[in-house]
């Protein structure tokens, strides 16, 4: 599978650039992180603001890693300024994995989530929209409890299968009902994979991300796969085998590393840090930055400069416009 938009973007000079930018928008709008989490109608209009006012190659909406867990019934904590938080433990044992209803799409904000895709895909209609999931072992986490899910793939690997088939089953019909908008792909944040050895990756995130980039990717719907964690060094064969649409590295890599072992047609996106960069730096660190970036790995045709994360909402626009002008 050939993302062409994406490949385009890798091969154009000066490169085009892809940052998961949306969450800043909220500044242009007028509104909170509250407000646009729970209103498809702002998200489909910060992702429309974003598309219409930066270069970017593709709009990318809201990476909120709540919006699946609250719908399997996690509780989360809401702020006016951050972005949600899954808090507490849905699933301490075997009998709560296994009485673990896997919910319709609709469930929660799944369903307003959908909406605002469809909506921000009617109206952008000069670049391509991708919608934002989580990885299945990334919600598996936070449904078991991000440290717990650790001791658990030792102790009671069984377990985690069981919550894992069923995040997947789950995220098969979320991605469908995504595809369904007429959107071009999804962004899959996979960032706790990011923690594990190789091999616990292999058995317990990419196993269950292959069966969703084997269902979902085609020629016109490519399925990026953002990992941030800092072990994804040693786990790349892995990441590669998955052959997803194009691969989206965190800032606590080094980009230039990646790319000399990455193989020459597997994408790769990254990686300025949102927070010291984007929040809390200034314009001449924004450009310093992305001066040795692409100094770094600008000549490889298979690299779109990104943010290394999804950007906050505090975020600088001046650094923003200043990691576009390069």
């Amino acid at each position: 599978m050939r993302c062409e938009f994406l490949w385009n973007a890798a091969a154009s000079s000066p490169k085009g650039a892809m940052p998961v930018l949306s969450f800043p928008a909220t500044q242009k709008l007028g509104v909170n992180v509250y407000e646009l989490v729970h209103d498809a109608q702002l998200q489909a209009q910060a992702m429309e603001y974003v598309a219409k006012n930066t270069p970017t190659v593709a709009s990318v909406s809201l990476m909120d890693l709540s919006v699946e867990a609250e719908a399997f019934g996690a509780q989360v904590r809401f702020s006016e300024d951050e972005v949600p938080n899954v808090i507490g433990q849905l699933i301490v044992d075997e009998n709560d994995a296994k009485n673990l209803k896997v919910p319709p799409v609709g469930a929660g904000r799944t369903g307003l989530c959908v909406e605002a895709v469809r909506l921000a895909k009617q109206r952008i209609t000069d670049k391509p929209v991708l919608a934002g999931v989580i990885g299945p072992y990334s919600l598996a986490g936070r449904l078991m409890d991000v440290t717990e899910i650790m001791y658990a793939c030792y102790d009671e690997p069984e377990l985690v299968h069981l919550v894992l088939e069923k995040c997947t089953e789950f995220l098969l019909a979320y991605c469908d009902a995504l595809k369904a908008t007429g959107c071009d792909g999804v962004v899959m944040a996979e960032p706790l994979a990011g923690l594990m050895s190789a091999e616990m990756a292999d058995e317990f995130s990419c196993t269950y991300v292959k069966k969703i980039i084997d269902r979902v990717q085609d020629d016109n719907f490519v399925l990026v796969y953002h990992n941030c964690g800092n072990a994804v060094g040693a786990m790349l064969p892995e990441l590669f085998a998955m052959k997803a649409g194009a691969y989206h590295f965190g800032n606590a890599v080094n980009m230039a590393e990646i790319l000399e072992k990455a193989p020459a047609d597997a994408l790769c996106m990254g990686n300025i840090d949102p927070s010291s960069k984007f929040t809390n730096g200034t314009v001449e660190e924004m450009q310093r930055a992305v001066t040795e970036l692409m100094a770094a790995c600008g000549s490889y045709p298979n690299f779109i400069p990104s943010s290394g994360c999804d950007i906050p909402a505090s975020a600088k626009w001046e650094n923003i416009d200043a990691f576009f002008a390069g």
